[in-house]
């Protein structure tokens, strides 16, 4: 009777703990991954020359290490320059750099964000972008204290 019981309590917790991998196997191949628009005045001015501080794939993978590195570098190192690997300068601003050029949150990082279930803490300090507001800090937050 003990050796039944034992036996039926491990069963029991086994598929307790392995449910969120039961539940969540195929997720991954239901849906694909969204289609992002580039289609934005910056990137369309820049013509055949558009391109990223990084490449496409790097910044894919990458782009909130790199937005990490940022914030370091300009607040605590208090420098606000970004030399990339092809030797342009960029200014470190989340607003002024990146949303200067992906100014459709819509169409671009919210579609990938959703996707990947992720709340980034950028909109802790700057506003969500909108068409309005292009991603300004949030109202009592100076550009120099986080970005």
């Amino acid at each position: 009777m003990n050796k039944r019981n034992i036996i039926i309590g491990i069963v029991v917790f086994v598929l307790v703990v392995t449910t969120p991998l039961w539940l969540n196997i195929g997720r991954g191949a239901q849906a694909s991954a969204p289609e992002v628009s580039l289609d934005t005045p910056a990137i369309k001015a820049m013509g055949d020359d558009a391109h990223c501080i990084y490449d496409v794939e790097y910044m894919r993978s990458h782009h909130m290490e790199v937005l990490a590195q940022w914030k370091k570098q300009a607040i605590r190192g208090n420098n606000r320059e970004f030399v990339a690997p092809d030797g342009t300068a960029y200014e470190v601003s989340l607003q002024n750099t990146c949303l200067e050029c992906h100014s459709n949150y819509e169409d671009f990082c919210k579609k990938c964000h959703d996707y990947n279930d992720v709340t980034p803490n950028c909109w802790t300090c700057h506003v969500n972008p909108t068409a309005d507001n292009g991603g300004a800090l949030k109202e009592g937050v100076t550009a120099g204290g986080d970005e």
